[in-house]
């Protein structure tokens, strides 16, 4: 019985693994001792480094694309060009000004009218009989 309990796995779900990173210093190290290795150690230097020779072959073919260029990825998101970002930024307050501009337009009409009005409103009273009380 104590043969079955020891053989039993772990019940607990183990914690989702995080994908590793390697700097352009370490790969091109790696590469190096893999390189200088015989055909019968590269295997150790693979397990010594934790590696899969998957791993070797991509920063292989990087290295011969752009050095070390081409192994240290750049991380995370690109920057915005601030100049781009600048002119976002003044067209949206571009619009914003122009929807504001035509609101005034429409008040400065109405109350042009409104004027208008109110003086033929106004002339029309002055002109006509006044009641003496």
């Amino acid at each position: 019985m104590a043969d079955d309990a020891t053989r039993r796995p772990d019940p607990e779900v183990p914690e989702r693994a995080r994908r590793r990173t390697f700097t352009a210093k370490y790969k091109l190290k790696v590469l190096t001792d893999y390189d200088a290795a015989p055909d019968g150690e590269k295997g150790a230097v693979l397990r010594r480094e934790g590696l899969y020779s998957s791993h070797i072959t991509e920063w292989r073919k990087a290295r011969d694309v752009g050095a070390l260029a081409g192994l240290a990825a750049p991380r995370g998101r690109k920057r915005r060009d601030a100049q781009a970002e600048r002119i976002a930024r003044l067209e949206a307050d571009n619009e914003r000004l122009e929807k504001e501009l035509a609101k005034t337009r429409a008040v400065v009409d109405v109350q042009a009218k409104l004027h208008v009005l109110l003086e033929t409103l106004s002339e029309s009273t002055d002109c006509g009989p006044r009641s003496k009380r």
